[in-house]
Order: C-alpha cells, then sequence, then structure tokens
C-alpha cells in the first residue's frame, strides 16, 4: 500500500493513478510533492514531471520537504527547453522535453526513469507526479490529453506505482474534467477554506 499521509490522510493500493483537482492556489502542488516527499523519505522512487516550473525550482521545493542526494529522485522537465536556456543535457536526474506539447517526448522520458528505477534499480514502490494537466490543456485538444494519459496512467499501474495529477478545475468546463476523470481510480478535491478531500473510486 501506498501511504498518502501528512498530505492527505489515505492509503492506496499498488497501481492507483490520482487526480488532484482545485481552484487555483489551494496547494495542489504542494500535495503532491509532499505525498512524493513521504514515499522518498522511506526508500520508495519519485518521478516528477513538470510542465510548470523549472527542475531546478522543483528539486528545491523537493528538498526543503526531505534531502534527496543519492535517492531515486527524479524530473521530467518539460519547461527549460521551451525557455531556449543555454545549451542543456539530459543526466541521470533530469530529463528535458522540448516542451508541455511533447507528449510523446514526455512519455518516453517517464518509461526511461520508471525503467531505470524499477528493473534497473529494482525499487518496488515508485512514486509519480504530473504538474500540471491544465498546461497540457492550454495546449493540446481534449482527446490528445486524454490518449496520452490514458498510457501514462498504464504505464504507472503496470509497475504498480503511484500516480498524482494536478489540475486546475476552474479552467475547464465540466465536460473536459468528466472526461479525464474517467482515467483516475480516486480524486483529491483542494479547497481554498479547508482541508483536500479524498474520495476513491472504490468508495
Amino acid at each position: 500500500m501506498y501511504d498518502l499521509s501528512p498530505a492527505v490522510d489515505a492509503e492506496v493500493p499498488p497501481g492507483t493513478n490520482l487526480l488532484i483537482s482545485g481552484p487555483p492556489l489551494t496547494g495542489k502542488r504542494s500535495i503532491a510533492l509532499d505525498i512524493l516527499a513521504e514515499g522518498a523519505t522511506n526508500g520508495d522512487g519519485a518521478i516528477i514531471v513538470t510542465t510548470k516550473d523549472g527542475a531546478k525550482r522543483v528539486l528545491s521545493d523537493f528538498e526543503k520537504r526531505t534531502p534527496y542526494e543519492g535517492k531515486p529522485v527524479a524530473v521530467v522537465d518539460c519547461v527549460t527547453r521551451q525557455q531556449g536556456v543555454g545549451e542543456i543535457r539530459d543526466d541521470d536526474r533530469i530529463k528535458y522535453t522540448s516542451s508541455p506539447v511533447d507528449m510523446t517526448g514526455i512519455g518516453i522520458k517517464l518509461s526511461e526513469f520508471l525503467q531505470a528505477f524499477y528493473q534497473d534499480r529494482n525499487i518496488e514502490q515508485n512514486r509519480i507526479m504530473l504538474h500540471s494537466l491544465s498546461t497540457l490543456l492550454m495546449y493540446a485538444d481534449l482527446q490528445t490529453v486524454f490518449r496520452f494519459l490514458h498510457v501514462f496512467t498504464g504505464r504507472i499501474q503496470s509497475v504498480e506505482g503511484l500516480g498524482l495529477f494536478a489540475i486546475d478545475s476552474s479552467a475547464h468546463d465540466d465536460k473536459t474534467m468528466n472526461t479525464l476523470k474517467q482515467l483516475f481510480d480516486g480524486i483529491v478535491t483542494t479547497y481554498e477554506d479547508r482541508e483536500p478531500e479524498v474520495r476513491l473510486a472504490s468508495d
């Protein structure tokens, strides 16, 4: 089982994909990082796919939660190359895609990290977060994002991982939200004025 606390008081079985949904500034990214850090402290792999902040910023926020040197913590950075920042190369910790539009590239880089952790290093529990689906939906239509997520969530299921996908619920219509919700095993809803709530499909 994957323990989500202290961010959210729940545990979920391996192969679970959760949507973290709420309006802006309600701590979706923070909750996802907390859940990843909770695992990293206990030796789980942590993979962060970021479409909003560069890898440096994400890793610095992660380090405030748990030291990650020497641990299986990795980032797929979909932002830095798009900003045209000098020459950047992939390494063991960070892999770059050209932009958030490059969903094929995101899928490949994620698979490379999953293979490195799960198969090559025999790390049985891996937590993966994607922040944020709203960025992908700015660049691509719903069908394309749905297809990409179908493969992405399936990959997480196949390695018995835990997937966390943040979305700004106020930026999308009901049709979009309802279509995407079909892909997830549960939803963590964040609010401006109260604690987040977890609803699992099995509940």
